[in-house]
């Protein structure tokens, strides 16, 4: 009588495992899922299969331990699980099972005592559950959606492949929680250090980044209704084991019933360190995608944009720059798989070659760093400027800058979508070939159609129309792009143009109009192209940041920063560089010399401290 007066209460919540774990096993519930049940303590995904399979299935958990957090693994016969509750009987304590045949489900059942004889040949892996977090988000202040509108989690199927393990091959399960979006960085950070319940998501935004096509068609659960204001947000799932079961075709499996959970007597007090405090940060609109990153990493970006932040050349750039903007461009790139950068700036119209040596070093260190961490990379330049561009690229192999040759483009802009068809595969912005655009040092577009240096001279005739791929870039989803500048007339500088036509001399004229999503302004651009490097190489070192990048599937990448360490750009590197463009002719900026300095700076003590300076931040 006591019981269903606390279930007429609502009190299911607040019952204690072992008085559920009895109910489920009298079979007095009728409920389809136990999610908010028992508040904080931990819930199990159940995975049960042969004695044969499970040294392999525990392999496949600890490689994919975002989804198959392993809380306790029996012995062959063994029903209860002594580490995770006191009186419990893995054959009654599910709500419901799930049996599977050879791959296929063959049934639903209450209870598995039935089978009671070939469960003595098998072994039960308990795996966590992001039911247990619900209880540590709610105490946050953040609604859970599914439990407010009393229905299961919603679960989907994902395109991204788990790390494989003989037989045990699957892609992601996760599920989807609304959250308002004042309240994702909450989220993160209450579910960040739950490893055992899948700890923080592995995605924030639109599911089609996930191979999603519809939120109100779950695979598995229910679908839950978003309330205006609220972001999609992904979690690892342990239905990814039933995934594994179902691909690994067993002659005989058993699991639980998604939703339908084993519940321990374990409190989820238990804690672990997850490498530091994550933030979230949104890196695109369209489709709209957030970021994780570490306090500590980000921290360090925000030093690396301050560093090149000073002003040689007292040309007023302290007007123009925003906080974070290397930050959100760095996180977008380290989350592309493509990324196309140009530069070229031909300010010395009366000499031949008209480039100056701002812009390459800075391009090339933004190249060597994204090969180094396995993306595709490509430069696109001015036709006229490829020979040029050529040797700077093989003298940059040769002396070890970058690990192979890069592939060197160019774009004329001859009609209305050449834009669309140079970006993506015939013309399909659902298929584009670049996930981001970087522009350094580039010559940019001003309102008037024209191209123009520091002192207001026209060089449109030196120029193409490499602004047309950011503006069409604009209109393709998925694709971001970033300008690093120093001056306010290069490419990409748009988004501050009111700034630069106030602040800076000649500015009403040579303003670049045309917007990048993200705007590097250094006091000398190639230092942008530095601190990019260098920012990217704190990223891909961060647990964190790592872990999101690879949805928490496969084993964590930060071992292997001394192979992304030779990548960074060094005072040695740069020196050599520097020498090889003097020798091929290509001039100071603002003096038009053919010496070691760059925009009338000395290399030495000057370009040479701000590269130590840069270096030591990162690998501090």
């Amino acid at each position: 009588m006591q019981d269903e007066v606390m279930l007429l209460t609502g009190g299911l919540k607040s019952l204690l495992p072992h008085v559920l774990r009895r109910m489920i096993r009298c079979n007095r519930l009728s409920i389809s899922n136990t999610s908010g049940m028992a508040e904080g303590y931990k819930q199990a995904n159940v995975v049960i299969l042969h004695k044969s399979l499970a040294d392999d299935f525990e392999k496949f958990c600890h490689a994919n331990d975002g989804p198959l957090p392993l809380l306790y693994r029996s012995q062959p016969g063994d029903w209860n699980c002594p580490s995770l509750s006191s009186d419990s009987d893995i054959r009654t304590d599910c709500l419901q099972y799930r049996k599977y045949e050879h791959g296929a489900c063959t049934g639903s059942l209450k209870s598995l005592k039935e089978y009671s004889e070939q469960l003595k040949d098998m072994v039960t892996f308990y795996l966590g559950c992001s039911f247990s977090f619900e209880k540590a988000v709610q105490k946050d202040g953040i609604p859970i959606r599914n439990v407010e509108q009393k229905c299961n989690v919603s679960m989907y199927k994902t395109s991204v492949p788990c790390y494989s393990i003989s037989m045990f091959h699957c892609n992601l399960v996760v599920t989807m929680r609304p959250i308002p979006e004042s309240k994702l960085g909450a989220a993160v950070l209450a579910t960040s250090e739950l490893k055992e319940a899948h700890g923080a998501p592995i995605h924030i935004g639109d599911p089609g980044l996930l191979g999603i096509q519809d939120l109100s068609k779950p695979d598995y659960g229910d679908p839950v209704h978003l309330h205006p204001g609220d972001i999609p947000v992904f979690w690892a799932c342990g239905v990814t084991g039933v995934e594994a079961i179902i691909n690994c075709r067993a002659p005989l499996a058993f699991t639980h019933s998604p939703g339908c959970m084993f519940i321990t007597d374990v409190k989820n007090d238990n804690v672990r360190s997850s490498g530091g405090v994550p933030q979230v940060h949104c890196i695109s609109q369209d489709p709209l995608h957030f970021s994780i990153v570490s306090e500590e990493a980000a921290q360090k970006i925000k030093v690396l944009e301050t560093l090149i932040g000073i002003d040689p050349g007292e040309r007023g750039i302290r007007h123009l720059q925003r906080q974070g903007e290397l930050l959100g461009a760095c996180l977008a790139m380290s989350h592309a798989g493509s990324v196309l950068i140009t530069t070229g700036f031909p300010t010395h119209f009366m000499h031949q070659p008209p480039e100056e040596n701002d812009g390459p070093p800075g391009a090339l260190a933004i190249a060597a760093m994204l090969q180094a961490l396995e993306k595709q990379v490509a430069i696109v330049t001015d036709q006229r400027a490829m020979d040029l561009n050529k040797k700077i690229i093989e003298e940059a192999v040769q002396l070890g800058i970058l690990k192979k040759p890069i592939p060197l483009l160019s774009y004329q802009g001859e009609s209305a979508d050449s834009a669309l068809m140079f970006l993506c595969e015939n013309g399909n912005p659902g298929k584009p070939r670049f996930d981001h655009l970087v522009a350094i040092e580039r010559a940019g577009m001003a309102a008037d159609g024209n191209y123009y240096n520091a002192r207001k001279v026209n060089i449109k005739h030196l120029v193409d129309p490499i602004d047309e791929l950011f503006l069409a870039a604009q209109t393709i989803p998925g694709v971001t792009t970033t300008g690093v500048g120093d001056g306010g007339n290069e490419l990409g500088m748009g988004k501050v143009k009111d700034a630069v036509k106030k602040h800076i001399k000649n500015g009403d004229v040579i303003a670049c109009d045309v917007e990048a999503d993200f705007t590097v302004v250094a006091g000398v651009s190639n230092w942008g192209g530095y601190a990019i490097a260098c920012a990217l190489y704190v990223l891909r070192c961060c647990d964190i940041h790592d872990r999101y990048l690879r949805r928490a599937v496969g084993f964590p990448r930060t071992p292997s920063r001394r192979l992304w360490l030779p990548a960074l750009p060094s005072v040695t590197k740069e020196e050599k560089l520097l020498k090889t463009l003097v020798q091929l002719g290509v001039r100071s900026g603002k003096t038009a010399s053919l010496e070691m300095e760059v925009d009338g700076l000395p290399f030495y003590n000057t370009h040479s401290h701000m590269i130590e300076k840069l270096l030591q931040e990162a690998q501090q």
